[in-house]
Parts: structure tokens; sequence; C-alpha cells
């Protein structure tokens, strides 16, 4: 999917491709930063807090690094019948920000539409899931204390100035559920210094890093965080253990009580099952497996199509990851969003175009490729591989991307 935050990302840091991920600390600059405030603004990220029921730990607010009491920016609203619906108390908010506030705002690419295509986007860049998170400071005040984060993530600056400090890992390649504790913070310098509007800066996983403005007295800034959960040998094994009930020998009782023979016996043949388990099912099949069912996130559901005249207009594929082609004789299958599905070959270039993680215009695609694409369609929306284009998804095209198919 072609999508100008993964071009302006890799032009900033230098890189091609998602090889890099993860490797070094990196800082650069976007060309164009216009693209920042077509991201998210102020305005819209509070009116995201506005619109929907936001509790802890998806929204918090911080005031000099200190975590505040829910209590003190959330509200109780009562329906007539009783029922109990927890708010953020926008009045209580305004007055938070002027005397000087970080709010915190988790996972912005589940509800709103442009940073859930911007995550995918860089999902089938990287081939990692994607978390976006976004921070608010206004005045001075301080945010997280020094932290590392178990995922590799990319910052990019979109309003105002913030001061980073980053340090070296003190355990490497930590993980949140770990053998040892990571509690002692490195005292090896990477980067002390101010992040602007539109720079852009890579934290490895396990990097010690902090942020804060207690050195501005006016103004604020706002940041989005991308985080990138990579897969680790460990997220293999426990692939692994899984794979292991479809052999009779993992599924049955160990032995406690039996002889000295049977017990040895058994050890044999687990061990020998296991080393064939290692051998016949390496990472790069774990890897293309978790990316083949990883299923869409949530998303309007197609209506019934005895409620409907015709299929939407416009369709525009919602796998997690790329849609993976296999070509077998005459047809072709497409691994994607947790379905397998074969076509006849003659189909390919209706498909790719489908597929391709923009939106499409079944009708001006049926005239280009001469194929029946809004049966094509249909079955892909049906499949859950694609859905068709409400004007709420559409707007996260139209801020960043455009097509000439749609």
């Amino acid at each position: 999917m072609e999508h100008p935050l993964v071009r302006a990302i890799e032009a900033a840091l230098g890189w091609s491709g998602a090889s890099s991920l993860g490797n070094a600390f990196t800082r650069g600059h976007f060309a164009d930063k216009t693209l920042c405030q077509r991201l998210l603004t102020p305005s819209r990220l509070l009116d995201l807090v506005m619109r929907r029921n936001l509790e802890p730990p998806q929204l918090r607010c911080f005031q000099g690094g200190v975590e505040m009491n829910p209590g003190d920016y959330l509200t109780t609203r009562f329906g007539r019948r009783g029922q109990r619906t927890r708010l953020a108390d926008m009045n209580r908010l305004a007055d938070l920000l002027d005397s000087g506030l970080t709010l915190v705002l988790d996972g912005l690419d589940m509800f709103d539409a442009t940073l859930e295509v911007a995550s995918r986007a860089l999902q089938w860049w990287s081939r990692e899931m994607v978390q976006v998170n976004a921070y608010l400071t206004t005045r001075a005040t301080a945010g997280f204390p020094l932290h590392w984060d178990d995922h590799d993530v990319i910052v990019v600056q979109l309003l105002g100035e913030k001061t980073w400090d980053v340090r070296s890992f003190s355990r490497p390649a930590p993980m949140y559920r770990d053998a040892e504790r990571n509690s002692t913070a490195s005292e090896q310098p990477v980067w002390k210094g101010l992040l602007r509007a539109g720079d852009v800066m890579h934290i490895p996983r396990g990097y010690w890093h902090q942020a804060t403005r207690v050195e501005h007295t006016g103004g604020m800034s706002l940041h989005v965080t991308f985080g990138f959960p990579k897969r680790t040998g460990v997220d293999w094994l426990t692939w692994l253990a899984d794979q292991a009930r479809e052999a009779e020998v993992f599924r049955r009782d160990l032995i406690r009580n039996g002889s000295e023979q049977e017990r040895a016996a058994q050890e044999r043949a687990l061990a020998d099952a296991a080393v064939d388990l290692l051998r016949s099912s390496p990472p790069a099949m774990f890897l293309a497996d978790r990316e083949g069912r990883q299923p869409p996130r949530r998303h309007t559901p197609a209506l019934p199509a005895d409620c409907c005249d015709e299929g939407a207009e416009s369709v525009v594929c919602i796998t997690e990851f790329e849609p993976a082609f296999v070509e077998s004789g005459e047809d072709v299958i497409v691994v994607g969003g947790g379905r397998r599905l074969t076509f006849r070959k003659k189909a390919r270039p209706a498909l790719d175009r489908l597929l391709s993680g923009l939106p499409v215009n079944v009708a001006k695609l049926s005239v280009q490729t001469a194929t029946d694409v809004r049966r094509l369609a249909d079955l892909l929306v049906r499949e859950g591989m694609c859905v068709g284009l409400t004007p709420e998804l559409f707007s996260g095209y139209t801020a960043l991307v455009m097509t000439e198919d749609c």
C-alpha cells in the first residue's frame, strides 16, 4: 500500500524498507510538514476524547510526571433508568490544560480513520502490528518518568516542541514478561535535545527515554508514537506449542508413576518429536501463518443483501497485513485476514487492485479489466477481506492518500 507517511518516515530516517526497524536510534525530519496537520491536530484529538466513553488505561492524564486520579478528569453520567457511563469532563480538562497537563490517549487507530489507515500502511510495510498513541502537553509540565518500552517506537512530533532524553538499554532485548526485572536505568546517553514539529525519531526496544516540557513556559506539544511489537523466538516457541497439539505423542499424559524404562521411552519419543517439529516448522513459517491468520479489526458490517439494491460503489482491502497470492495451475489462491480464497487466474488483475489497500471504484475497475468486479468485490466483502467504503472510512484516505480509482 502506497502511503505518504511510510515514504516520509523512510526519507526522514534514511531507510529503505523496514529492515532497519529496531536496529539503532535514528532521527530525521519530514520534508513536508503539512503531513503533521493531516495526521492529527489538538482539536481533533480532544474531539475524539469528547465523543467516546474513555477510561484509564486508554485515557490518562499526568501533571508533574505523576498520573492523576481519574476522578479529577472524568465524570459520571446517569441515564433516566440509572445507566452509568464514564466520560471525560471537558470543562475540567479545559482548566487542567490551561494550568499545564499531559493528556495521553492510547490506540487511536481503533477509532480514528486517518490513523487507522496510516497504521495499516505501516503494518503492510513492517509486517508487524502497529498501535498509535497520542501525547498532548500544555505549559511547562513533565510527562512519563524515565522508562523503556518492550517494542520499537517511531515518534512523530506534530506540533510544538518537546525535550527528550534517550539512553541505551540496560538489558539486551528486554521483554514485558521476562526472566528478570529491568528496573535500573542506563547511564549511557544516546541523544538529548529538542524535537520540533516535523521531526521523526526511532527508539529501539529497551532504550530508556523520557519526554518533558518543564523548560517551556507557554504553548503546547503534540506528538504521536507508532509502536511496533515485533515477534521474538519466544513467540515462535509459543506457536510451536500450539502446533504440537496435532501430534498424539504430545497430547498423551506425562508418565509420573510408571517404571524408569517407561519414563525414559516417553522422554525419547517427546524429544524426537520436538526436534522434528522444530525442523518442520521454522520461524519463517510461523511469521507467514501469523500474517495470514490475523483477522481484520472492527469495521462497519455490510448490510444484508436483501436490504440493499446493489453492493458498495467503492471497496477497500482492510486486512492487517498485505494479502499473499499463490498461483496453482489455472488458479490463484489469496491468503489474508484469516481467509484462504481460490480464484481463476484471469481474475488476478482485478484482485491486484481490489487488494491493493487503496480505495477502488467497482464500476470503473470493471471497465478497465473487462472483469465482473462486482461479483469479486461482493465476495471479498462477504469474506471480510474488504469492506464497502463508507464516508467515514473514506475520510482516512482523503486526508493522506488519493487514488484515481476512487
